[in-house]
């Protein structure tokens, strides 16, 4: 009799000690749920991008190889790298005495065949009046009217050989052809320059002002890419800021490296006004696709998932419960709310530790 009672009590203390455990630990998994992170369900604008890396290049005439059609010696160079010019500005002078030489002897050639032909338009008139009056033989006229064509030629000649020795003398200045930087010197004064077959390249000017982004466009994704689609782009050293602009042309040659075939994809942009934006940085490129303004949305940490389906947790006292939704678009960091949810609801995030209901 008295080992049934020691059982019995026995007992007893084992399932108070149960009682008291689940008890306190009820208490502590109610504490962590009302500690667990939250999301409340609110309006956001919401799209599908596609994403690409790139680099920033010249526009077509943003970059231009300066220099000269004439030979010579460089004189002058007036400007050094990273210089800014206007458009017509001074940049380079070569020594022009030689040039200047040709332009005089050019010029005393024209005077003197201007001269002979005004003498042999007056030969020429004399012999005609002769002719008429049947005083000199028609032979002699002959070869007055033939004198006043060669001077006359002669003269065209001259004269054409006159423009050009100036034009030659004009190459001697190198002028801007545009207003932006002076990203290159390739030569330095005393060099000698030779225009045989290409001109020098005296330096390089760039536009800084008309710049635009080559996206590489993987080919999973270039059909889906149209001109006129909103895009966005980042750049290393201005971090997190982005820079916006528009779709205006996409390469029909593809880019193919290490056996991944992309498409470029041009990107314009207005140039910003605070910030230097240079050729050949590299881009991380958002194209905006899809877009739904004004949707409900949630944290994509939010929104669990049991096989095909999509759903969030919700408090239910000291638990939790579930509620199946219908998500639409998806961004970086939300999905949108189809179905499911209303504006304002609080669901929970991160792991939680509690038995559903």
């Amino acid at each position: 009799m008295k080992k049934r009672v020691v059982g019995g009590v026995a007992i007893s203390a084992v399932a108070i000690a149960a009682l008291v455990l689940a008890r306190v630990s009820a208490k502590q998994t109610g504490g962590d749920l009302h500690r667990a992170e939250t999301a409340r369900v609110s309006r956001r604008d919401i799209g599908s991008v596609v994403k690409a890396t790139g680099v920033i290049k010249p526009m077509v005439g943003a970059e231009v190889r300066v220099g000269s059609s004439a030979s010579g010696v460089v004189a002058h160079l007036f400007v050094r790298i990273g210089d800014k010019v206007e458009k017509g500005q001074v940049l380079a002078e070569l020594d022009s005495r030689e040039l200047m030489a040709r332009r005089d002897s050019a010029e005393a050639a024209l005077r003197l065949s201007q001269a002979n032909l005004s003498y042999a338009r007056g030969d020429l008139q004399r012999k005609r009046d002769l002719s008429a009056a049947r005083i000199i033989a028609p032979s002699n006229l002959d070869l007055a009217e033939q004198a006043y064509a060669v001077a006359e030629q002669q003269s065209n000649q001259t004269q054409a050989n006159f423009a050009e020795a100036n034009t030659q003398l004009g190459y001697a200045r190198t002028f801007a052809p545009i207003a932006g930087v002076v990203e290159s010197v390739s030569t330095q004064e005393g060099e000698t320059v030779a225009a045989s077959f290409a001109a020098p390249t005296f330096v390089t000017l760039l536009d800084l002002s008309r710049l635009e982004v080559w996206a590489y466009v993987d080919e999973t994704d270039i059909g889906r890419i149209r001109i006129a689609q909103k895009a966005a782009f980042t750049v290393d050293t201005y971090g997190e800021h982005e820079f916006e602009g528009r779709v205006t042309a996409v390469h029909p040659q593809a880019e193919i490296r290490d056996n991944v075939v992309d498409y470029v994809t041009v990107v314009r942009f207005e140039p910003p006004r605070d910030r230097i934006l240079r050729p050949e940085m590299t881009t991380t490129v958002k194209i905006a696709l899809d877009q739904h303004k004004n949707v409900l949305a949630l944290p994509i940490r939010a929104v669990r998932r049991d096989g095909g389906r999509q759903f969030v947790l919700t408090r239910n006292g000291d638990t939790t419960a579930r509620r199946f939704i219908n998500t639409g678009l998806r961004d970086d960091s939300y999905w949108e709310i189809v179905d499911g949810l209303r504006e304002g609801d609080e669901v929970l995030m991160g792991e939680i530790k509690t038995e559903e209901k």
